[in-house]
């Protein structure tokens, strides 16, 4: 996984271990499987921040995001949204859930 800003608090390894015991998928197509639900993951929780945000701060964000200022980013969301923490790490865990009920059902 590429290290975002919620990296720590948010981990992917159980979608990698999902899909690692699908034994009809190549590697490569599992290596391509799971930058997929890692996109998504990154998709939805920049999507969660962001429409916690007012336009001035969704702009500065996603300028500290570009540039890759973790310890910046979370300043701003500390002080800009309560609670910030649980929303990703809720946001997270229903993605993550749901990707897990994709790959039991095509087992």
């Amino acid at each position: 996984m590429t290290k975002h800003f919620y990296s720590h608090i948010v981990e992917t390894s159980s979608i990698s271990l999902a899909l690692g015991d699908m034994e009809d998928l190549s590697a490569e197509e599992r290596k391509h499987l799971i930058g997929l639900a890692e996109e998504n993951l990154h998709h939805a929780i920049l999507d969660a921040v962001l429409s916690e945000l007012s336009e001035e701060d969704k702009q500065q964000f996603l300028l500290l995001v570009a540039k890759g200022e973790n310890d910046k980013i979370w300043k701003l969301l500390l002080e800009r949204v309560e609670n910030i923490e649980e929303k990703i790490k809720n946001t997270a865990e229903a993605l993550k859930k749901e990707l897990h009920e994709d790959i039991d059902e095509s087992k």
